[in-house]
């Protein structure tokens, strides 16, 4: 495969990141639920425009794409493929906007940074799920037996979802933070959007720093799960990269949208238990029974409807009698903005 048809989607990217915050946000400002809405409509709309070349490059082998050793899809079946690892590390995304939320109401970030912290941990994630991928196409080639150890890892992160209580990330005591604290001295305060600052001649840096670190981390997290399940629909590196690219980006707008609202999807995380453990089990499999695409995509697509319709119902109708039995007191916690740092706006550690 040629690298320019890398060189070309990553330059899209960029260019497409940079009208992002050097124009259209250039200042900051709160986005509000219009706004994020409009984004987040681009975002999945250019994710399944982007369909269309995949077909057209993969039928006609464009650039040398699509002809490796063991993999050469036709146009529909790469596709498929993309599409499939676009939803799959989309729903698999949506649990961390839940420990981001959690990041910016620990740090009390104002809603006008949110956006451009979230921008630079975009840009972060860009890179490390770029090595990561790579390096899941090198193990996956050299090494074919790893496949079975992906499949299994899915299935014990299917099992610990489905059995293990839900845990709060403890912040406080979180050892990224602790180990950058001795490195560098951190300001007591936020300063407005700034990363880096001075204290005493010293160069240092503010807590918007340690959120930006945060969440880069917590992607890094989440990444051990979302790339080995779509290594379970594909091995082909560029359906894996732009599908999964194309997912991420989507988040920041998607947070805005969804921050105040995840809690209410209750059988979001049955759906995603059903996602990792088919992947996983498709994925140990894969040597001995071919699995036909219509049946992945079904499986997963069926599982997050499910989930979404169930949780909806559940919404809609035991909202309204928890409020008989509890006399509404629930709706005010429902209401509070999981994302914003209120008046104080001090880091909790430092108070």
């Amino acid at each position: 495969m040629t690298i320019w048809i890398w060189v070309a989607f990553v330059a899209l990217i960029l260019l497409l990141l940079a009208l992002d915050l050097g124009v259209l946000n250039r200042h900051d400002h709160v986005i509000s639920t219009r706004e994020a809405l409009g984004w987040t409509a681009f975002w999945v709309a250019l994710a399944l425009l982007f369909i269309v070349p995949v077909y057209f490059i993969y039928e006609n082998h464009w650039w040398g794409v699509g002809t490796s050793p063991g993999y050469e899809p036709a146009g529909w079946k790469a596709m498929i493929h993309y599409f499939e690892g676009w939803l799959v590390e989309k729903s698999l995304s949506l649990d961390n906007i839940f420990v981001i939320a959690m990041i910016f109401r620990f740090f009390g970030v104002p809603l006008q940074f949110q956006h451009r912290t979230l921008f630079w941990g975009i840009v972060g994630a860009l890179v490390l799920r770029g090595a990561m991928i790579g390096a899941g196409v090198v193990l996956i080639r050299q090494f074919s037996w790893t496949i079975y150890i992906f499949g299994g890892f899915l299935i014990l992160t299917a099992i610990k979802m489905m059995v293990a209580p839900d845990v709060d990330p403890d912040l406080e005591n979180n050892r990224l933070v602790k180990l950058v604290r001795r490195m560098y001295p951190v300001s007591p305060t936020l300063e407005g959007h700034k990363f880096f600052t001075h204290i005493d001649g010293r160069r240092a840096i503010t807590p918007l720093f340690l959120v930006l670190l945060l969440v880069e981390s917590s992607d890094v997290v989440f990444a051990v799960d979302s790339i080995p399940a779509i290594f379970g629909i594909t091995q082909d590196p560029f359906i894996v990269f732009t599908s999964n690219i194309f997912a991420i980006l989507g988040l920041r707008s998607l947070y805005f949208v969804l921050a105040q609202l995840l809690h209410r999807f209750q059988y979001l995380q049955a759906s995603l238990v059903v996602i990792l453990a088919y992947v996983g089990a498709k994925m140990i499999l894969s040597h001995h029974i071919e699995i036909r695409e219509w049946i992945s995509l079904t499986v997963i697509g069926g599982a997050l409807f499910v989930g979404i319709v169930a949780s909806v119902i559940k919404a809609r109708y035991g909202s309204s009698e928890e409020e008989e039995g509890e006399g509404g007191e629930g709706d005010s916690a429902a209401g509070e903005d999981p994302g914003a740092g209120g008046e104080d706006q001090t880091p909790r550690e430092e108070k």
